[in-house]
């Protein structure tokens, strides 16, 4: 195995920081991209861990980190979920990784680089909700209309330049990502604290959702398969419904000692104004595209992803 030097944007997110620790257990060195600078974060070169500092609203960027890349992998963005959907929210949902994606392309096309590969994070949102008797989504079906898909159109397009600087460009289209130390499992997880398995709305909307550590471990395919290029869905080969997976987690949590309630969906509604659009919908995206690709997933199943991610 030949090791690689690897710039991570969004590094010191939840995927980001399991994707440095992965890499470096699989002999890569990483370099991630921070706001702040190695002095100010108080951290140097560990674990063959670097830290460069780049600023996107300023549009600026440390040279010597693109220079010693031979791969960038694009994570940055504010949270989807994070805050109401204000007007000016939405509009730093969509810049920050508009913007960052800008400047990378733009800091390749100035910068003198031996950079091979670009790898960018994308999301499901492209695809919006299941039509009633409609097959799963795949990578050739159009961006959904509304904020979401528009805004995943927008966020890929922004990184398309790449190509024509010759360097190798793959797209993965995040699930739901699974992970005890914060995302969407974490708020499954704070009812359950109470023993109370809190289903929302019917239930029966689709997940399509991805183990942290098959996540990783698919960055790394890309990385290390150079036939690899184009778009490719970032989910488990089995999505479950809502009701599924909160039941599977409070059974790994407490056996059969809980309590199933239901959450109307006008409560949602209120609680979280039109991000709640995010979790009530039913999306289904098939995985077969990276799989005919030749990987393997380690978690297929929610009961076995569910169970490492919580007794581990």
């Amino acid at each position: 195995m030949v090791s690689k030097t690897i710039l991570i944007t969004g590094g010191t997110g939840l995927v980001g920081s399991a994707l440095a620790t992965h890499l470096v257990a699989n002999g890569h060195k990483v370099i991630i991209l921070s706001r702040k600078s190695e002095k100010e974060k108080g951290r140097g070169d560990k674990n063959n861990v670097q830290y460069a500092q780049w600023d996107v609203k300023a549009q600026t960027i440390d040279e010597s980190a693109i220079k010693d890349a031979d791969v960038i992998v694009h994570l940055a963005g504010a949270g989807v979920v994070d805050k109401p959907w204000t007007d000016a929210y939405k509009k730093e949902i969509l810049d920050s990784r508009v913007q960052s994606a800008s400047l990378l392309v733009k800091a390749m096309r100035e910068i003198p680089n031996n950079i091979e590969t670009v790898i960018s994070a994308s999301a499901i949102g492209w695809y919006g909700a299941d039509k009633q008797g409609s097959e799963p989504f795949t990578e050739s079906s159009p961006a959904a209309p509304g904020f979401l898909g528009d805004t995943c159109r927008k966020w890929e397009d922004s990184i398309k330049p790449v190509l024509e600087l010759n360097k190798r460009l793959v797209v993965y289209r995040f699930g739901i990502v699974l992970a005890r130390e914060g995302g969407a499992l974490k708020e499954f997880i704070k009812p359950l604290k109470a023993r109370v398995a809190g289903v929302i709305g019917n239930g029966k909307q689709t997940v399509s959702w991805i183990h942290i550590h098959d996540l990783c471990r698919l960055l790394l395919f890309a990385i290390e398969q150079p036939q690899l290029n184009g778009i490719y869905n970032a989910v488990a080969p089995v999505p479950v419904s809502n009701e599924t997976l909160t039941l599977t987690l409070a059974k790994v949590m407490h056996a059969n000692a809980f309590i199933k309630t239901n959450v109307p969906e006008f409560v949602l509604k209120i609680m979280m104004g039109e991000r709640s659009v995010e979790v009530l919908k039913s999306t289904t995206v098939s995985s077969k595209k990276i799989e005919t690709a030749g990987f393997q997933f380690q978690f297929p199943k929610i009961e076995q992803a569910i169970a490492n991610i919580m007794h581990s």
